[in-house]
């Protein structure tokens, strides 16, 4: 069987959709106006990834994917954001990203303090108003030593080898920034932000952190994220935004904590996480890309012998090297795409 998707009205003002393929149906009743509203997808968000399995295209990542993400400006002109993964550090340190509103903060206080109170190495990269912090405290007490002593300050990512940076903005401007085009590294995700369910600011852009060296990026909007995240956070997550992105990065938070792979925690997520979206996970080494069981979300994937990429359209991918050779398909709707060590 073809797959395609039938829209039937009905009455009352609502469309019977039916999405399948080959292997998979899906049955829905949406109301007209919602329905209209999605078909019009050119005013959504955008996302990309680019996983590069040939080392030596390291040194070109930023480079190869800067363009990715400013493709993707018309989709999102509000903010932009995007996670690196590179320079891993030891066994027994952790890396932080974080980030402050306040243009006075003073970074190098903070690098001295935190060694001083937990008796630690610390040093600093700062960027912008984010800084990069590697130390040898335990994860734990660095993150609640930061709660307290640094209430303003937001831990954007944290892992051996994750980096997130995000700001409000065209994306040509967040990537100059971040000096996004000079990066090296292995891999990364990215997304250009048309806000549609809540503010416009630097802690509700993407990527959100779902755990170490773990993000996600998102397209789309989900109808159940005040349900999940009044559950949620009797659970103990704790949101710093009312963005429905940060409900679904809690719930694959809360799914990690309960022992899950994040294979498993990805597909509780097909079951729970109600609405329209196309997700791609970033993770130590890949990364993952699932849509809802409708996908009405538009979603690219290509892959050479070189590299693999994603995104919301073609056209962010078709500078790449061998792009015009690569083989090219759209993902499956409630299908799990991964490539790297994803568990």
């Amino acid at each position: 069987m073809a797959g395609g998707i039938v829209t039937t009205p009905t009455r009352f003002g609502w469309v019977l959709v039916i999405a399948h393929n080959s292997s998979f149906a899906a049955v829905a009743a949406l109301p007209a106006p919602l329905l209209s509203m999605h078909a019009e997808d050119t005013t959504m968000c955008g996302i990309v990834g680019l996983y590069l399995k040939d080392r030596t295209l390291q040194a070109s990542l930023g480079a190869l994917f800067a363009p990715m993400l400013i493709e993707m400006t018309d989709r999102g002109p509000d903010s932009a954001g995007f996670a690196i993964y590179r320079d891993p550090v030891g066994e027994n340190q952790t890396k932080f990203t974080l980030a402050c509103d306040d243009p006075e903060t003073d970074w190098q206080a903070l690098d001295t303090d935190m060694e001083k109170a937990l008796a630690c190495n610390a040093r600093m990269d700062v960027q912008g108003d984010h800084a990069v912090v590697v130390t040898d405290a335990a994860a734990m007490a660095a993150q609640a030593w930061l709660a307290e002593s640094r209430p303003l300050v937001r831990i954007v990512g944290s892992g051996r080898s994750i980096e997130i940076f995000k700001q409000t903005g065209l994306p040509k401007d967040v990537a100059e920034q971040f000096k996004l085009a000079s990066a090296k590294g292995s891999h990364a995700i990215g997304h250009t932000r048309m806000a549609t369910e809540s503010a416009v600011t630097t802690a509700g852009s993407h990527p959100f952190a779902t755990g170490l060296d773990l993000c996600l990026v998102h397209n789309g909007s989900l109808s159940n994220h005040n349900h999940l995240r009044r559950k949620l956070e009797r659970d103990g997550i704790v949101f710093q935004t009312e963005n429905d992105t940060e409900v679904a990065a809690g719930f694959m938070t809360w799914e990690l904590r309960q022992g899950r792979s994040l294979h498993q925690a990805l597909e509780a997520g097909l079951m729970e996480l109600d609405g329209f979206y196309t997700f791609c996970v970033g993770t130590a080494d890949g990364f993952a890309v699932v849509r809802d069981p409708i996908a009405c979300k538009h979603a690219v994937l290509a892959e050479t012998e070189s590299w693999v990429a994603m995104a919301t359209e073609y056209r962010a991918i078709a500078h790449l090297p061998g792009a015009d050779a690569a083989r090219i398909w759209e993902p499956e709707p409630h299908r799990i795409y991964t490539w790297g060590h994803v568990h």
